[in-house]
């Protein structure tokens, strides 16, 4: 989502809150900016609609004399991307300077009283209303200021204030979008998000919610909006900077693509035990008693996430016989969902901010189920807020479409099924086999990543197509949903996923001689199935693009194009067809020239409703 850096302390002040903004470019942005006092007590900003390297572009040399300023990254909500609504914004008489990422729900009601009481307006957001809340609310503490302003605020926020009226101090706060304070020598540092401080400190404070704080060279205090005094608990971040770097490829996406034979390694390390034919999660270990006599399990997720999840309910269904929901996490909390008495909940996010996942999971708490996190982000919310779960260890993903926290996503979910089998309906035998399959995926997922060429050919033939059609079954279903997925996400091609017997329900009608049809069709159980599916499409001139198993010649006669994928099990699959999928909209997406680690319209993390 939005990003946020504030420094406070050092001299090279401009030069650290560029790069910080630099570092979450990832996250999906449409414009910039930055706000500093001068030693005159002035507050300077510079704002431009676009990307970071253009507000870099026009600030230049500009050096101005100040050690305290904050800086932005705007996804747009409220006004269109434009430099006017780009943050930071600004109180009536340019005294207060304020980000944000998040969402004022209410600032359609707090505007009419500020106006009606002489404040005047200059842009379209939201976010506007906080500035002049308040300069409103000043009265010689701009710490109290914000404390009073947020208490009147309905919605979700992330804030980062300076004032030229107290020019020694950023006050902080947040409610459902992160915000942590780093520890670096000679001064202080905040952030979003970790990545954009990692040069300057590996100690970090993350704020939890409705909880502000202020921040001055050399120290900080944290109180909740409520005005209880909070004991910081200081973490230290572990992240390798080349990992945040391309590496030699000439993009992120591709390089986290070409990262998932390691990942998947680093997400089974440890996980496997082969000698009891099970595996190891201690994050689930607390709740083993419950793991077993749960009748039903929830799992929550947006987007990718909620493909995998839907992978995971399939073979949790499978090898341990509980019954699985799947739900939209942006749907679960207003549908009144029901929940058992004894029902455990899976909240799945990369980043473990995903506003609508954490909501999800909050509510599902409310009701009563055991809520555990399957996340990457070691200290993110959902990680604090469950009552345990499973890290995925993917390392941190800059594409904005994930790639290969999808496939550690899908193998968590596998443990997790193997894990739950062996405690319930799985047998030793049928254990050990699953441990021995696992193992060898990381080199099966190597020989696919090896064959990009071929399917880079494939991706020039249809480049100019603006209509695909995706199919899957069983296991492969949700890998077809995520693959059409991935095309919208970086090459902006209309593309549907369906299950493949769905498609003579409707899609159908859609396919001609331009409709490219890619078909996942390993040798599974519904198998033949699928081959009958390929013959409707090929029976209206539709282009078939299959993904089938190594060796299988039967495939060739049926389809206008082969990739192949190594054998395993069934539950197995999807961490090896998925590849193709991305590698098909990388390549689409380069041909088309699209911006493939930003795409238009795209956040990272999605920390508003």
């Amino acid at each position: 989502m939005c990003g946020i850096v504030g420094s406070i302390g050092k001299e090279d002040t401009v030069s650290i809150l560029i790069k910080g903004l630099k570092r979450l470019e990832y996250r999906g942005y449409d414009s910039a900016g930055i706000a500093v006092i001068d030693q005159k007590g002035l507050i300077l900003v510079e704002k431009r609609a676009g990307k970071v390297k253009d507000l870099e572009n026009e600030i230049g040399e500009w050096k101005p004399d100040t050690n305290i300023g904050i800086a932005h990254t705007r996804w747009a909500t409220h006004g269109e991307p434009n430099e006017l609504n780009a943050h930071p914004l600004m109180d009536c008489k340019n005294r207060i300077a304020l980000v944000h990422n998040g969402i004022i729900e209410n600032y359609g009601s707090l505007k009419k009283i500020l106006a009606d009481r002489g404040h005047f307006f200059r842009t379209e957001t939201d976010t506007e209303v906080l500035a002049h809340l308040i300069e409103e609310f000043y009265e010689g503490n701009l710490f109290e200021a914000v404390r009073q302003s947020l208490q009147e605020v309905e919605g979700t926020y992330g804030i980062a204030v300076i004032s030229s009226l107290e020019p020694d101090k950023i006050i902080i706060a947040r409610h459902g979008s992160p915000l942590a304070i780093g520890h670096s020598g000679g001064g202080m540092l905040v952030a979003s998000d970790t990545a954009a401080i990692v040069d300057h400190t590996n100690k970090v404070v993350y704020l939890e919610d409705r909880e502000i704080a202020q921040v001055s060279k050399d120290n900080y205090k944290i109180e909740t909006i409520e005005k209880v005094i909070v004991t910081p608990k200081l973490q230290i971040i572990e992240t390798d900077i080349k990992k945040i770097e391309k590496g030699g490829y000439s993009h992120f996406m591709l390089k986290e693509i070409n990262e998932q034979t390691q990942i998947i390694k680093d997400s089974i390390r440890g996980r496997l035990d082969r000698e009891s034919g099970t595996a190891r999660l201690d994050g689930l270990d607390r709740h083993k008693k419950q793991l077993i006599e749960t009748d039903n399990l929830i799992i929550l997720g947006c987007g990718t996430s909620y493909y995998a999840g839907l992978i995971g309910g399939y073979v949790i269904e499978r090898n341990a016989g509980i019954q699985v929901n799947v739900e939209y996490a942006s749907e679960f909390r207003y549908k009144n969902p029901v929940v058992r008495k004894n029902s455990i909940a899976f909240a799945i996010s990369q980043s473990g901010e995903t506003a609508d996942t954490l909501a999800a999971m909050r509510e599902a708490s409310r009701k009563g189920a055991v809520c555990l996190g399957i996340c990457n982000v070691v200290g993110s919310t959902i990680a604090r807020e469950s009552e345990g779960g499973v890290y995925i260890h993917a390392g941190p993903e800059i594409g904005v479409a994930s790639t290969k926290a999808f496939s550690a996503q899908v193998m968590v979910l596998n443990l997790i099924s193997l894990l739950l089998g062996r405690m319930r309906i799985m047998s030793y035998d049928e254990g050990k086999i699953y441990v021995d399959r696992i193992s060898e995926i990381p080199q099966k997922i190597k020989s696919v990543l090896d064959e990009a060429d071929c399917i880079k050919e494939i991706a020039k033939l249809y480049s100019d197509r603006n209509n695909f059609l995706y199919l899957g079954r069983g296991f492969n279903f949700p890998v077809a949903l995520e693959g059409a997925l991935k095309l919208k996400e970086i090459s902006y091609v209309h593309a549907e996923g369906y299950p493949a017997a769905e498609m003579k329900h409707g899609p159908i009608a859609l396919i001609d001689k331009e409709m490219p049809v890619v078909v996942i069709a390993i040798k599974d159980s519904v198998y033949s199935k699928v081959l009958g599916n390929i013959e409707e499409v090929k029976a209206r001139k539709g282009k078939v693009i299959a993904i089938a198993t190594e060796k299988d010649s039967e495939i060739q006669k049926k389809a206008d194009h082969v990739i192949y994928v190594p054998e395993t099990i069934d539950s197995l699959y999807p961490l090896l067809t998925v590849l193709p999928m991305q590698l098909l909209a990388y390549y689409i997406a380069v041909e088309r020239g699209c911006s493939i680690d930003q795409p238009r319209n795209l956040a990272k993390s999605v920390t508003v409703e």
